[in-house]
């Protein structure tokens, strides 16, 4: 089967409603998404917040205006975050649910709690209880603390290796399609290569 890698944040609101796009990808194709955690540093390529001049912030609300358009044609609730959040323990958590089987319970949950202004996504604790109800067993923060802090900090590398700078990215057969509204091209190069269609 076709592998697709989709380099995915928490805290990126076109990460959020590309979810459901890249869900629908999966059904209309024979293929696997296997979703990779990239934890963006946004001060770094945003600015930080005390830094930023009024062009910056222009930017900010565009991106947030232009994502919740997206989040409302999907029914979603998308509240700007009241902060700058580096998102380490919530996108490890996504290794630690694929681990367990509970994958998807644990993503919808993530990013429906997080744009709800709901989850901490640097609190260990908070993502832990997560996981729990998303049916994985205890013992995240020590996964997190050890090989799966690790496993996420390699793949980050892996990543800005491979060329990845933003979310969502998808990869496929060697190029990247960067942000939802690539999908479409996605879409025509899956057809291109002959990909099935389910």
């Amino acid at each position: 089967m076709t592998e697709i890698v989709l380099w995915s944040d928490y805290v990126s609101p076109y990460a959020f409603v590309a979810k459901a796009w890249a869900y629908q990808l999966e059904a209309d194709y024979d293929i696997a998404i296997a979703w990779r955690p990239y934890t963006l540093d946004i001060a770094s390529f945003q600015g930080s917040v005390a830094e930023r001049d009024a062009h910056h912030w222009r930017r900010v609300r565009y991106a947030y205006m232009d994502a919740r358009r997206f989040a409302n044609k999907q029914g979603l609730t998308l509240m700007g975050p009241k902060k700058i959040f580096y998102a380490r323990p919530v996108n490890a958590g996504m290794l630690y649910a694929q681990q367990h089987d509970v994958f998807r319970a644990y993503n919808d949950r993530a990013f429906d709690r997080f744009w709800r202004r709901e989850l901490d996504p640097e609190s260990p604790e908070a993502v832990a209880a997560v996981l729990v109800e998303a049916g994985a067993p205890q013992g995240f923060e020590d996964y997190l603390a050890g090989e799966g802090g690790a496993e996420h900090d390699r793949l980050r590398l892996e990543a800005e290796a491979s060329g990845v700078f933003g979310v969502p990215t998808f990869a496929f057969d060697g190029e990247l399609f960067w942000g939802g509204d690539r999908i479409g091209l996605l879409r025509e190069r899956l057809d291109e290569k002959g990909v099935r269609r389910r």
